[in-house]
């Protein structure tokens, strides 16, 4: 896959204050050179901020900024200012003329990492779950089965009268998938079964890690379909 570095020369346009309307032009076609689906990309149009009056925010790990890489068209872009928005299911950037935080294409999107090293990934055909949005899962285990984790974060009135009237609470959900199969996982036996695995075999081998569904969910899980990528014999989809 081509990997392109997006923004390593426009870096300084976060402390950069002023410029000549000729050195404006010149940074915009650097970066179009950089970039060649420029418009294609940046039209997602500009992010609409939460109210002042919203406690919280609804970004992923916190509100600002961080050097991510971005996969469109099969090219990777590195170095690139991202911010993911929960509750809108969202990918944003900053645009370094106009200084103002811009909405990527959800569609364009084929896979993005933040910062902090997580991987979201743009998958189709979850549609009945209530929360899918644009589709964008964060990928916890890439093997044949892959774990996803659904981020999200909803807006709850606020209980008490004063300065905020709502705030952004955030919750997860957990999914395998496979062959653009999802299931939805939220109980123990429930994803045993989904894997076509031996509850036996299964709490042997949970003991022996000392991982427990009680106490570590996502572990859990995580180490589930593992277990069922380490076996010989084909996966052909999801026990029912």
């Amino acid at each position: 896959m081509l990997k392109i570095n997006f923004f390593t020369p426009f870096i300084l346009f976060f402390i950069w204050t002023a410029s000549s309307f000729a050195q404006s032009q010149t940074y915009l076609s650097l970066y179009k050179e950089q970039l060649p689906y420029f418009q294609e990309i940046i039209t997602g149009g500009q992010y609409k901020e939460p109210p002042l009056n919203y406690e919280g925010n609804p970004y992923y790990l916190n509100r600002k900024f961080g050097m991510g890489s971005l996969s469109i068209n099969k090219i990777t872009y590195t170095e690139v200012p991202l911010l993911y928005d929960e509750n809108a299911d969202a990918v944003i950037t900053f645009h370094p003329i106009h200084r103002q935080k811009i909405l990527i294409k959800p569609e364009k999107i084929e896979e993005v990492q933040l910062e902090d090293g997580s991987v979201f990934r743009r998958l189709e055909g979850n549609d009945s779950y209530g929360r899918h949005k644009n589709g964008f899962y964060r990928v916890l285990q890439d093997g044949e089965i892959k774990v996803l984790m659904k981020y999200y974060k909803y807006i709850d009135p606020t209980k008490e009268v004063g300065k905020f009237t709502h705030s952004f609470v955030e919750s997860t959900d957990y999914f395998y998938w496979h062959a653009g199969d999802f299931v939805l996982v939220r109980k123990k036996k429930q994803a045993i079964k989904s894997l076509g695995l031996s509850k036996r075999e299964v709490n042997k081998h949970m003991r022996d890690k000392s991982i427990y569904f009680s106490t570590d969910k996502e572990k859990y899980i995580v180490e589930l379909a593992r277990l069922k990528d380490s076996k010989a014999e084909t996966f052909n989809g999801f026990v029912e």
